[in-house]
């Protein structure tokens, strides 16, 4: 199906018809400062009701205006490119409107310059999410035909989708992409030439995420060093000739958004943080806390509308109405196009469609660290700012003719529903301006500069011959070296090899031979002579660039280059001493520890100094769990707990459990800290029931930014190993929860409906009960040394324990009788090697002679859990032995919970 956009452009048409039985005034004819006026009434309009589970003392509603207000009414393109605030010289043009393309959220170019849209046709059609997960999304491909610069002809190329989560052109006809709530990626092939996908074929496995759209993964990207990143994936994958490969990665915490630079530096863009990530270092080296990466007031933007309609509330409120701290972003892209002003030229942009603007950030580099800052922060701007409240920046890319696209979902909500439920902040203020109304819009920009006209060369590569390809590495727009270097590897033609080598060794353009050398490495043509000669070049980031692609060849072999990176770590450059070392680190090269403490003490640059340091905390941490005596089948929950929440969890809840800083000052947390809680230690139930059904409300009397949504979407042994790595890490110590619990729980509660609320949860969950001195402890095997000793068993409480004279014997017995019943549940305590009780039952009794068995266990090396769902009061509690042991019965750290 072809349709044409050129008419709807020239006209300006606008969909005002829509709201013309409910507004007599033209909401054209309104300023953007009268629109936005709290105070516009033009007609008699009902007062929106602040929700009666609202806490009114919470600062996210202290101070909330709900005034009688007019509803906030779409403007056409045309009309909206007038509310534009930009930098002096700067235009901007839509090139693709609705209705041709509809809740536009990201975009790409083939080989040819033909521009994917994914349009994500499901999301948040109405303020509750219904339907979200239908297959009613699509992946569009546009052209500009007749070269004016509109997309005007374009067909459906795939149908049908569940919420997809990227597009990647991946050769002629062909793309990827995977959908929500799935764990594969498949390629897509127009077999016939008419548009459309009719081929589809399995990709890669293991990418993918259940739960909130929000948190899927996002943006799979192929970057200059031939591998493949994605947003969440603590991985990353490569296409080979013989299949895809996976290698691990630190944590990318992005969450809509992965670019690169000129010199193959991933950014990562980070959604409910609101800012860019792991920028200052590959991801393949693993994750660093750099603490001087944003430079003051980063975190501040200046928008132009002035609604306070973001999740945040009050809290985050500028006096005027405007947001006061980045709380949600989405899209990016570094620039490296040839049609905008050389300053703008590898710069990274994002979007934060909350504050309804597009932010250009500055890098400043030194002694090896990147700290970046929003360029315009002296004047208070942005790069781009709108008074259009629905102006809601996506998507951001370099394109083929040069110039800086933008994608804008233009639409009243741009948080998913997780965020809008019954009793929020948010979704009161969207039901003042009902906003939820305006949906299936979208518009996609041009960014143009004065006296600087777009490239009209159309790009037609698939067309061309491999050292046709090879001339495109030299283009000063990083797009077509991007696409000319893929697209010689997906055809696997050897035959350019001179070229690239000729290229590599002696182009006056640096940014050539950089792409000329990951080309061969690409191909399977680099050899150890070509490194060498990049180690020792002038150029810094040649240098850099040879280091990074000679680990393919020490891989696959070369370990003579051992003696090369240890030169290299000499280098007077701290930015090729850091590359050198993490080369050695994540090759595990010979003797790389002692490398990493000779560097730490000899070289004094910041950024060596960091690298060094956290390094080697790796590397200690890795050999302290290494000796850790979990059991094999806890240790296989915590490692798997580590990785999800590295990939996930952190993002909110901070990388090490302290919580993610947030708020204009920084002075508040995304979300609660897990080092050290009692929630967190104390009774599982409590961590699994937030786990599968979400949290909101204050927690103990304090307000966090975000929310905790439901993770029920994933299976038992996803939420056991999320609950049993928290609950042992961050100096944490708990019981591990095993997926079976899990499932327990599960059912339990597969009627709750909704988060819980923080006091509705607590309420329900086991409490330990804290011993008290009225509590009488006996056993049958007493003390033989009198109070203080091991055999004293009102020491099983602590860490010390008690433990009988001799063997376990049958029939051994441990009791405790309470001043008072209580609705006993579960207890819990620790064993040691030479501790296991062997098999056991636990009784209760209200009088201590009417026992009623509840459990049987055997005891465990570590910790030991068992509950029961007989829930009846008791004031007596025993554990009795079942069998004879060759060793003591011991325990210590002994907890008795009770609802």
């Amino acid at each position: 199906m072809h349709s044409s956009v050129k008419p709807l452009l020239s006209l300006g048409v606008s969909f005002l018809l829509l709201f013309s039985c409910t507004q007599e005034k033209s909401y054209t004819d309104i300023s953007p400062v009268e629109r936005l006026d709290p105070k516009r009434t033009e007609a008699p309009f009902p007062e929106v009701p602040i929700p009666e589970s609202a806490d009114l003392t919470s600062p996210r509603w202290k101070g909330i205006d709900l005034s009688p207000l007019a509803p906030l009414v779409p403007l056409s393109a045309n009309e909206e490119q007038k509310t534009f605030v930009l930098q002096p010289g700067y235009s901007m043009t839509p090139i693709l409107t609705e209705p041709q393309i509809k809740e536009p959220a990201a975009i790409q170019f083939d080989g040819n310059g033909r521009m994917y849209v994914l349009e994500l046709r499901s999301y948040m059609q109405d303020i509750d999410a219904v339907g979200e997960l239908l297959p009613t999304s699509r992946i569009s491909r546009w052209e500009d035909k007749d070269n004016d610069g509109i997309y005007e002809e374009g067909v459906v190329f795939l149908d049908s989708l569940v919420f997809p989560r990227f597009v990647v052109p991946f050769g002629p006809g062909t793309i990827l992409s995977m959908e929500s709530n799935e764990d594969e990626v498949y390629k897509y092939t127009d077999t016939d030439n008419d548009g459309k996908a009719d081929k589809k074929e399995l990709f890669a496995t293991g990418l993918g995420r259940s739960g909130n759209v929000e948190h899927q993964t996002s943006f799979l990207t192929w970057a200059m060093d031939n591998w493949m990143y994605s947003t969440y994936n603590s991985k990353r994958i490569r296409w080979t000739p013989d299949g895809v490969i996976q290698e691990p990665t630190g944590n990318p915490y992005g969450q809509w958004g992965v670019t690169q630079d000129n010199y193959g530096q991933v950014w990562f863009q980070d959604g409910a943080g609101g800012v860019p990530r792991n920028f200052n270092f590959p991801i393949v080296y693993g994750n660093y806390d750099v603490k001087e990466e944003f430079q003051k007031d980063f975190r501040l933007p200046f928008s132009l509308v002035r609604l306070a309609d973001f999740e945040p509330g009050m809290r985050e409120t500028k006096p005027d109405g405007s947001l006061n701290n980045v709380t949600g972003a989405a899209g990016s892209d570094v620039f490296r196009g040839d049609r905008l002003p050389k300053e703008l030229v590898n710069q990274y942009f994002y979007g934060e469609p909350v504050g309804r603007i597009v932010r250009q950030v500055y890098s400043d580099k030194k002694e090896g660290i990147t700290s970046i800052q929003n360029q315009y922060l002296d004047i208070e701007s942005e790069f781009i700012q709108s008074t259009d409240p629905f102006f809601r920046p996506t998507d951001m890319a370099t394109a083929p003719d040069g110039t800086l696209y933008i994608v804008d979902m233009y639409r009243g909500i741009i948080q998913e529903g997780n965020w809008t439920q019954d009793g929020s902040y948010l979704r009161t203020k969207i039901l003042q301006y009902q906003m939820d109304d305006v949906i299936e819009n979208g518009r996609i920009w041009r960014v143009s500069y004065e006296g600087m006209s777009r490239d009209k060369n159309k790009p037609k590569m698939f067309e061309e011959s491999a050292a046709e390809l090879v001339k495109h590495l030299e283009h000063p727009n990083g797009w077509w070296r991007d696409k000319a270097q893929q697209l010689l590897i997906l055809r696997k033609d050897q035959s350019v090899a001179a070229d690239l080598i000729k290229m590599a060794k002696s182009s006056t353009n640096e940014l050539a031979r950089i792409h000329a050398l990951w080309t061969l490495e690409g191909l399977g043509l680099l050899k150890k002579d070509l490194v060498l000669s990049f180690f020792a070049d002038k150029s810094v980031n040649i240098r850099i660039q040879g280091l990074r692609a000679s680990e393919t060849l020490y891989k696959y072999g070369e370990k003579s280059l051992e003696k090369s990176y240890l030169e290299m770590t000499l280098d007077a450059e701290p930015s090729v001493v850091i590359q050198a070392l993490q080369s050695a680190y994540v090759l595990k090269i010979t003797g790389f520890e002692e490398m990493l403490k000779k560097a730490n003490q000899s070289n004094q640059a910041k950024g060596v100094q960091l690298v060094t340091k956290q390094l080697l905390e790796n590397i200690a941490e890795a050999k302290k769990l290494a000796e850790t005596k979990y059991s094999q089948a806890d240790l296989v929950l915590y490692n798997q707990g580590k990785t999800i929440f590295d990939s996930y969890c952190a993002t909110c809840h901070g990388v090490k459990g302290l919580g993610t800083p947030t708020g204009a000052a920084g002075g508040q947390l995304i979300a609660p800290a897990f080092s050290g809680s009692p929630r967190i230690q104390g009774h599982p139930e409590y961590i699994v029931k937030t786990l599968l059904h979400g949290l909101t409300g204050a927690i103990e009397g304090k307000e966090y930014e975000g929310v905790m949504i439901a993770m029920n979407s994933n299976d038992d042994q996803y939420i056991a190993s999320v609950a049993s790595y928290i609950r042992n890490e961050f100096g944490n110590s708990g019981s591990f929860v095993s997926p079976e619990y899990v499932a327990k729980i599960r059912k339990e509660t597969e009627k709750k409906d909704g988060n819980y609320q923080y006091d509705a949860l607590v309420a329900e969950v086991p409490k330990a009960l804290a011993p008290q001195d009225n509590w009488k402890v006996t056993a049958s095997s007493t003390s033989l040394q009198g109070v203080g000793s091991t055999r004293d068993p009102s020491y099983v409480f602590g860490f010390k324990g008690w433990k009988t004279d001799g063997n376990l014997k049958n029939g051994s017995w441990f009791q405790i009788e309470l001043p008072k019943a209580a609705a006993l549940t579960e207890l819990a305590f620790e064993s040691g090697e030479e501790m296991k009780s062997g098999q056991y039952k636990v009784m209760v009794s209200l009088d201590g002679k009417q026992w009623i068995e509840v459990a049987q266990a055997k005891g465990n090396q570590g910790s030991n859990t068992i509950n029961w769902d007989n829930n009846s009061k008791a004031k007596f509690l025993k554990i009795e032995s079942l069998e004879e042991g060759d060793k003591p019965w011991n325990m210590r750290k002994l907890n008795i919970y009770a609802r």
